[in-house]
């Protein structure tokens, strides 16, 4: 049984009164107040020993998987005497009464566990990025889905398929869409943040990603295409698009949009990737993911 913890809003474990972020592996910075969740759809958890979620191998975390187990256990043995002890004076229906209580049973002792990570995870339509750190859900457009490889840390869709880079790297997608959280040193204003963001995402994207390979050879030249202010998920937000020369390949486009999250005060980020040239999605693609970004209900 895996005795890991999926991502997710966890008490703080330092702070009672809110709610932090755990990526799988650790604490985030990231946290929220019991006000700014009610504003969201209840999420169904299993809740983290208090210092932590569980991590595998840990014997503190082990212990406290095992004994709301152990506990149903002792419980449903002590009905299923019971039971069979007055089955012999009332006509032989303990047996069947038991089995009942022993099913009834088994469902609180799993959803204790960490490891039921349907209990965590949103049911919700797989046509749909479901970024729940930041509120955000996005529309995943025809022909896209979660990269069959993946391309970084951050939440991710991609064009279905991908084709070998003409630089470094094993692999390339025509078109890759990603969310972040925005860092107090990117600005104070959606503006500000997708000004600055643009060199990151477009260097990341065309230049040198994330692990320093250079997919493309690297990136040649740039022009600033287009730009603005725009509505997104019932905020005002600002995007910034460039056109992206490269050594090698066909060039293609990066955009940053910005805009304040659902969540609370951070601004989230939303970068968009596209080659250019025939093969690559039709710029209106970022328009229409743009306006169907929505807040987590």
């Amino acid at each position: 049984m895996s005795m890991s913890t999926p991502p997710g809003w966890y008490p703080d474990p330092s702070v009672p009164s809110l709610e932090r972020w755990w990526d799988g592996t650790t604490w985030t910075e990231h946290s929220r107040s019991p006000q700014q969740a009610q504003a969201q759809a209840p999420q169904h958890y299993p809740q983290p020993a208090p210092a932590g979620p569980v991590e595998p191998g840990g014997s503190r975390g082990l212990a406290k998987v095992l004994a709301p187990a152990v506990a149903g256990v002792v419980l449903v043995a002590a009905i299923v005497t019971g039971v069979v002890v007055l089955g012999k004076d009332g006509g032989g229906t303990g047996p069947e009464a038991g089995g009942e209580s022993s099913s009834t049973s088994a469902g609180p002792s799993t959803s204790a566990s960490p490891s039921a990570s349907e209990d965590a995870k949103p049911q919700g339509d797989p046509k749909v990025l479901d970024d729940q750190l930041n509120g955000i859900t996005l529309p995943i457009p025809d022909g896209w889905g979660e990269p069959e490889l993946k391309v970084g840390k951050e939440l991710a869709m991609t064009v279905d398929g991908y084709y070998d880079c003409p630089g470094e790297g094993s692999f390339c997608y025509r078109g890759t869409v990603t969310t972040r959280t925005a860092t107090e040193s990117d600005g104070d204003t959606a503006k500000e943040v997708a000004e600055t963001d643009i060199s990151k995402a477009a260097g990341e994207a065309f230049d040198r990603d994330y692990i320093g390979r250079r997919p493309f050879n690297g990136m040649k030249s740039h022009k600033q295409v287009d730009a603005g202010p725009v509505k997104v998920a019932g905020t005002s937000g600002y995007f910034v698009r460039w056109q992206v020369k490269t050594a090698d390949g066909p060039g293609g486009y990066a955009q940053s949009l910005a805009f304040p999250s659902p969540q609370g005060s951070t601004m989230v980020v939303v970068r968009f990737a596209f080659d250019a040239g025939p093969d690559g999605p039709p710029l209106d693609k970022m328009d229409e993911i743009t306006a169907g970004i929505k807040a987590s209900r």
